[in-house]
């Protein structure tokens, strides 16, 4: 019932228009406070803006285009940063956390990001349900599989990539992202963090500019 709810709000954002934010900001409204000693340590560069994501997830898909205005909405060198969720294993979502952090280590995540999403959603080629019935497929895609998109999409093998996805390396990303997941306890897809500190209420905005708006508040606010 939750996602149904986050996928009417994210449709929502995505298709209301462009009309001006009202604010002000009210912590535990619109947003939430973020134990940032639990989520980072003080060493880490934390981005300006992170989406938890997952490319099994319909509304992060719809919000891509979203996500992208976010990120060019930022400052000069301020950084907007991607981390891939897995809870919820029946929808593939731990193979495309693999993927993403193989991606990333190889070079290649940010110039194939939306062509993921279309492959899931578009193509079909790593489509987790079957468009006809909408039953989840069985067995679901496979990292192979998505060694094959990725190959498809960049020129990098299918071993180059699978002998990275089986790394140590990714096996290390993918723990830290599911740590962080839970430091900002973000439990649902998109979800939006600024600085590692401030957890957006995505229920409370209802258009593409009062979300902009708010998140670009929140970074002003700054880090500290």
């Amino acid at each position: 019932m939750f996602r149904k709810l986050l996928g009417i709000i994210v449709l929502a954002i995505i298709a209301a228009p462009a009309l001006s934010a009202s604010g002000p900001w009210v912590e535990g409204q619109h947003y939430f406070m973020i134990d940032a000693a639990q989520a980072s340590s003080p060493s880490e560069a934390v981005p300006a803006i992170t989406e938890i994501f997952s490319y099994g997830c319909p509304f992060c898909a719809q919000f891509s285009p979203t996500a992208h205005q976010l990120q060019a909405s930022l400052p000069a060198k301020a950084q907007f940063a991607y981390v891939p969720a897995s809870f919820i294993p029946s929808e593939d979502w731990p193979m495309f956390q693999r993927a993403y952090c193989t991606a990333q280590l190889l070079g290649i995540a940010d110039q194939t990001h939306d062509a993921i999403f279309d492959a899931v959603w578009k193509s079909g080629e790593l489509a987790i349900s079957d468009p006809a019935t909408h039953r989840l497929k069985r067995p679901p895609p496979t990292i192979e599989d998505a060694a094959r998109v990725y190959s498809r999409l960049t020129g990098i093998s299918v071993d180059t990539f699978m002998g990275t996805a089986h790394s140590f390396a990714v096996d290390a990303k993918m723990h830290a992202a599911d740590s962080l997941i839970q430091a900002y306890r973000v439990d649902s897809t998109p979800s939006i963090v600024v600085y590692g500190k401030y957890r957006v209420n995505m229920e409370s905005v209802h258009t593409t500019p009062e979300l902009i708006d708010l998140v670009k508040w929140l970074v002003a606010k700054g880090p500290k």
